[in-house]
């Protein structure tokens, strides 16, 4: 194409070249990874979600245990069975987070989540046991107890939120006790 401008110059402009073909002897290899379909309970209720997860490891056939416990908040996961229940737990490698045992690919497995224990609940209760216990003390009794008097442990007034921390640290120690002694089978 020729265009004429005033200097009597002669410009010519070319077509765009075209874009090279793209290269069609390089190939992806796409490998399908293997999954397992899981239905999730929460304390044997549920199932809480059900879906699908890819096994992981060099044989492609372990399940990713740590990724469930984060995900869902969970402290320990055990196999579940719809008819008997909870079964033996669910064991993972500490460092990579897989299970030690393998899967196949296409399964479907149910697993039972324990929660994680939340601090806040039992502080929460102490607090709110000590306060109550302190508050019946100090309206039940108007003045201090005569056998207390008596007793005079501290040498002076006891004050009732001393003796409603005792009452509960006196039934938490119980009940941990009672728990102990029936996990070792006594």
């Amino acid at each position: 194409m020729e265009n004429s401008s005033g200097s009597g110059e002669i410009e010519t402009e070319q077509a765009p070249a075209l874009a090279p073909a793209p290269d069609t002897s390089r190939k992806a290899v796409k490998t399908k990874v293997p999954e397992i379909e899981i239905h999730l309970y929460r304390q044997g209720k549920g199932p809480i979600d059900v879906f699908k997860a890819c096994l992981g490891g060099w044989d492609q056939d372990q399940l990713e245990v740590r990724d469930i416990l984060e995900k869902y908040g969970f402290k320990s996961v055990y196999a579940f069975s719809l008819d008997s229940g909870r079964g033996v737990p669910i064991r993972f490698h500490p460092r990579n987070g897989r299970s030690l045992l393998p899967y196949k690919e296409g399964a479907v497995i149910h697993i039972d989540g324990e929660p994680k224990d939340s601090l806040i609940k039992p502080i929460t209760r102490i607090l709110l046991g000590v306060a109550v216990i302190t508050l019946l003390i100090t309206i039940v009794t108007k003045e201090t107890p005569q056998w207390v008097q008596r007793l005079n442990v501290f040498g002076g007034n006891f004050p009732p939120w001393v003796l409603a921390c005792m009452v509960i640290v006196f039934t938490r120690m119980r009940k941990r006790t009672k728990d102990f002694l029936k996990k070792c089978g006594l």
